[in-house]
């Protein structure tokens, strides 16, 4: 069992497309997959399932978590068939949890002790991190073990990477000795002077986290995510690839 939280707290840099496309080619290479729509924004919840609204949801359990009230978070899995896997998905009701967590006992170990019926039922549960570094973050990584950061080759792409990694320092310091392994995965590569100069920088400055495999700019990534499926053809082939290298990584 693998809990992976795709975090990054810049928005726009492959999050919700990394845990479907990922989500989906591990799918098809027989691994049983849970994905989890942890941002308030529902990306990864209008991508797969289009925006009809859910009465059960990450957010409804979240909160009744905090607030002792009995939820199930088997009650909030759908399955995709086109995707291959099952999912949770999420609403802006999310957005109000860094409001109640804060004042919440042992508010850091929510999402953990919500996700402990289904810990042992997935060969991987993704987890799509809304953009920031506060509470909701903070849970994720204390529920994971594995951390993937998607990061975009462009300028000021590094920028603030610093201050994730510190924060998932923080959090295996203190809450979570298991979260072992973090692993950059470079995204919208293209033929640029730049994207080559921030890829070398990366390579150099984290030679072991850097997946070998990037994901490039293609149109028909935001085609397919407009329509509601997995990418097809190179981009798909590259995700096909980073599931390979994911679970050749774990040995």
């Amino acid at each position: 069992m693998n809990i992976i939280a795709v975090a990054n707290q810049k928005g726009g840099v492959g999050k919700t497309t990394t845990v479907v496309n990922l989500g989906a080619a591990l799918a098809r290479k027989g691994k049983s997959v849970l994905c989890i729509d942890f941002d308030p924004q529902a990306n990864l919840t209008n991508y797969v399932a289009g925006c009809e609204p859910r009465e059960n949801s990450i957010a409804s359990v979240m909160r009744a978590a905090v607030l002792f009230q009995p939820a199930d978070i088997r009650e909030t899995i759908y399955h995709s068939e086109r995707f291959g896997f099952d999912f949770i998905p999420s609403d802006l009701r999310l957005s109000e949890a860094d409001i109640y967590l804060a004042t919440a006992m042992s508010r850091e170990t929510v999402l953990r002790r919500v996700l402990e019926p289904v810990r042992q039922a997935y060969d991987y549960i993704l987890i799509d991190c809304n953009p920031s570094l506060g509470l909701l973050l903070t849970n994720v990584l204390v529920a994971s073990n594995q951390v993937i950061i998607p990061v975009q080759t462009q300028y000021f792409a590094t920028q603030g990477l610093s201050s994730l990694e510190g924060v998932i320092g923080n959090v295996r310091m203190t809450l979570n000795a298991d979260l072992t392994t973090v692993n950059i995965l470079l995204t919208f590569k293209d033929k640029t002077s730049v994207a080559t100069a921030v890829t070398e920088t990366l390579r150099e400055q984290y030679p072991q986290s850097v997946f070998s495999i990037e994901i490039t700019r293609k149109q028909e990534a935001i085609n397919s995510s407009m329509m509601g499926k997995p990418a097809g053809g190179d981009t798909g082939a590259e995700y096909r690839a980073l599931a390979d290298e994911l679970i050749a990584r774990e040995g």
